[in-house]
């Protein structure tokens, strides 16, 4: 047993979880058997006997059981479980559609019931049980109030709330004003303008996956893996001083990690060139900044020749480049995270001088 939980922390390290996960996840997406019933329904049995075996670890259920914690084990099976759901009613819609019957939803909207009493009776069967729900949860759970804050006490570890901790991981990668407001402001940025951007006419007012693959690709990529995944690390496997531990490992206030973390511009000059760096901070940076262009000049019109030819031609020059700049922004949050795995690189552009780093 300690082999197998010992496996299973050295899996969960962010640096070998995350990109395994992302390629499942990608995989799973094409894969039509895992959204069906008799994938599925294994799978949360799996899940559940997984999370009770383990809950028998004293570490484990220590952290599961705190007050704040216990909405994140619920949003992970229920993120997981309506992921599977939305997708499997995508999938059979797109057979339906190929044998011609059509959505099921079209046959659905054929059928129409008063507001009052269905709906209205409906929605007041949920609110009576929703209330209930939330009756007995603060009856049970003790909420998770500490102690007034003190200033010569700071907690350790210091966490965000669960819906901020994504950009607290973040934060491991990228400088605090492009984890805290740039990527952030992009992300509804780029939420606003989904709408003009998309001129696809299928897909509307039904389930489906084939008529917009690209679309709910890259979004679940994004909500699932950029996302969920880091509240996930956040909540359940960051601890004292933001080390990383096991969800199988004593929290050990002690623990330390040797991070030799290095700059592009360090590399170029002290490891390759073996010269000191230049003191002028352009000529020091000059090569992260001509990398980061290239990131976003070179990649554009590449994709629009090859893989995202079809858009291209639909969505036309200026729909492109704003899809193409916010998926590229997108993209460079896995891209950082395996540069900091694989290479330590801290910063591709680090000027402290101006409190500039990217």
């Amino acid at each position: 047993m300690d082999v197998l939980k010992g496996f299973v922390n050295w899996l969960l390290t962010p640096e070998y979880f995350m990109p395994l996960f992302a390629v499942l996840f990608i995989l799973a997406l094409r894969t039509r058997w895992v959204w069906t019933v008799r994938f599925g329904l294994p799978a949360l049995i799996a899940s559940i006997v997984f999370f009770l075996v383990s809950f028998q670890d004293e570490n484990f259920r220590i952290i599961v059981t705190k007050g704040d914690n216990i909405p994140i084990v619920m949003l992970l099976f229920l993120v997981g479980f309506f992921v599977w759901y939305s997708l499997k009613q995508g999938y059979d819609n797109d057979e339906r559609i190929a044998r011609g019957e059509g959505p099921i939803e079209k046959a659905e909207f054929k059928e129409k019931v008063l507001t009052w009493p269905h709906l209205v009776y409906t929605e007041l069967i949920c609110l009576t049980l929703a209330t209930v729900f939330l009756i007995l949860w603060s009856v049970i759970i003790k909420a998770p109030i500490e102690e007034p804050a003190n200033p010569a006490k700071t907690p350790n570890p210091s966490k965000a709330p669960w819906y901020f901790l994504g950009l607290q991981e973040m934060l491991v990668y990228y400088d605090p004003w492009i984890a805290g407001v740039v990527l952030p402001t992009l992300v509804i940025v780029g939420l606003m303008a989904i709408p003009y951007m998309d001129r696809n006419p299928k897909g509307l007012g039904y389930y489906t996956f084939r008529e917009r693959r690209f679309a709910i690709t890259v979004f679940l990529f994004g909500f699932v893996v950029l996302w969920v995944v880091l509240i996930m690390i956040g909540t359940f496997l960051r601890g004292q001083n933001w080390n990383f531990f096991g969800p199988y490992e004593f929290w050990d206030v002690h623990k330390l990690e040797a991070l030799v973390n290095v700059n592009l511009s360090e590399y170029i000059y002290v490891q390759w060139l073996g010269t000191g760096l230049p003191s002028f901070w352009l000529t020091r940076e000059i090569w992260g900044f001509l990398l980061v262009i290239l990131y976003f000049l070179i990649p554009p019109p590449l994709l629009a020749q090859t893989v995202f030819k079809e858009f291209y031609k639909n969505m036309g020059f200026a729909r492109y480049s704003v899809m193409i700049f916010f998926f590229l922004c997108m993209v460079a949050l896995p891209i950082k995270m395996l540069l900091r795995w694989l290479f330590n690189l801290k910063y591709i552009v680090a000027i402290p001088e101006y409190f500039f780093n990217i």
